[in-house]
């Protein structure tokens, strides 16, 4: 069943009755509910939402991400379960014990993927880079030849039709709907490993000592492509993007929602980040030596 994203952007009183989340609303508005076992993601945007103990208690018991806004109504926040798997602890003893050429070959799986759906995408729009392909198909274990980078090179002078767009947290939009997706992404991704019993905090390749998604940040790579496509639409189709509307965040909250293709399969991109992480565990539990990622092409 393909869970719910729900989003809040006005005032509300967020509780719990009857394994339902109850939605109140401060004007008189009807109260409003949705089981929460249908909910796979909340984001909380306005500043005024209050939300019950009760209720964050239920939701990480279903696994729910729930994503916290700051005041510039951007993602800052995510709420997991502590424990997400029955076997825990034997899982995460695997994966913090997966040996140097392991996570090597797993970045290197990851990286080829990512640059192949990103070249599909091109591809898709009628820019086709051979290069691309080339480095794609010569990725080597631990990218020690820096693919992924000469790749992002190609890769953001020609998604748009911008001069001189360069991808960056602070640059000029469309990098505000990338930041925006992204975060939906990651917390997509992050809710995933939890899920599968793994740290997300522990990567493979990133390892910045800040950072506590290093290891949704390694698998979310081949899923960006995702977020760009939709990205790429709006763009295509809004001619303003200074600022992210709620029109535009409908957009990019589907996102989870969207259609993949993984294993052979079609596949919500929440389902399919289960698969993911699952692929993932059994790569460092030495059951399979391959991550399922889903294949734009």
């Amino acid at each position: 069943m393909i869970k719910r994203t729900l989003f809040f952007g006005n005032p509300a009183y967020l509780s719990t009755k009857n394994e339902q989340l109850l939605v109140s609303f401060p004007d008189d508005k009807p109260d409003r509910t949705v089981p929460i076992e249908d909910i796979g993601m909340l984001v909380l945007e306005n500043q005024q939402i209050t939300i019950t103990n009760g209720l964050l208690c239920k939701l990480t018991d279903r696994k729910v991400a729930v994503v916290s806004c700051n005041a510039q109504h951007l993602p800052d926040g995510l709420l997991l379960p502590m424990q997400g798997h029955t076997e825990q602890t034997e899982r995460v003893r695997y994966q913090l014990e997966a040996s140097q050429p392991l996570k090597k070959n797993l970045w290197q799986q990851t990286v080829s993927a990512k640059i192949k759906n990103q070249y599909c995408l091109l591809k898709e729009k009628g820019k086709e880079s051979k290069r691309m392909e080339y480095l794609y198909k010569n990725v080597s274990s631990g990218d020690s030849g820096n693919n992924e980078a000469q790749a992002a090179a190609i890769y953001w002078q020609s998604l748009f039709d911008f001069p001189d767009f360069n991808r960056g947290q602070n640059g000029i939009p469309p990098n505000n709907l990338l930041n925006y997706g992204y975060a939906i992404l990651r917390a997509v991704i992050a809710r995933a490993l939890v899920s599968s019993g793994m740290l997300p905090g522990v990567g493979i390749w990133h390892r910045n000592k800040y950072n506590a998604y290093c290891l949704a940040d390694d698998i979310m790579e081949p899923y960006r492509p995702y977020v760009d496509l939709v990205v790429a639409f709006i763009v295509e189709n809004n001619d303003q993007i200074e600022e992210i509307t709620t029109d535009l965040k409908k957009e990019l909250l589907a996102i989870p929602a969207l259609d993949v293709i993984i294993d052979g399969q079609k596949s919500p991109l929440m389902v399919a980040a289960s698969r993911t992480s699952s692929s993932l565990f059994e790569c460092f539990a030495g059951i399979r030596r391959k991550i399922v990622y889903p294949d734009y092409g």
